[in-house]
């Protein structure tokens, strides 16, 4: 047997057209440059999620991209962890945004402060 008989593709970018029968409306698509096809295909997936699929409008309320977007983010907590990830940084390459500079974490003022539970006093001691 000789590989053509068994390999779909008759040649390089073509669909057999029994393949192509069986999956009428199939596109290809992949972010421009053809960096990250899976951050690119989650984005599309969200917006399908918001789409009602009743028109070709674009879905409200919802961004081309994150505010991440095709990168990865950091978290430092601390003052050290902060200057780890600086000295990391000039040593690994890195293409960066320091996005929040200030380090203090603030509450918005609608969240509540306090717990609604009691504090859990213990099983205590039975006699």
């Amino acid at each position: 047997m000789r590989a053509h008989e068994f390999i779909s593709e008759a040649k390089k970018g073509t669909i057999h057209k029994d393949n192509e029968n069986a999956m009428p409306g199939v596109r290809r698509t992949r972010d421009i440059g053809g960096y990250d096809r899976v951050y690119h295909m989650n984005r599309l997936w969200m917006a399908m999620a918001c789409s009602d699929g009743k028109s070709t409008k674009p879905p409200e309320g919802m961004d081309a991209a994150s505010w991440a977007e095709k990168y990865n983010t950091i978290h430092p907590y601390t003052k050290e962890e902060d200057n780890m990830v600086k000295q990391a940084m000039k040593v690994v390459p890195t293409d960066h945004k320091h996005e929040v500079k200030d380090r203090r974490s603030i509450e918005p003022d609608d969240t509540h402060k306090t717990s609604p539970v009691s504090g859990f006093k213990g099983w205590g001691i039975r006699k």
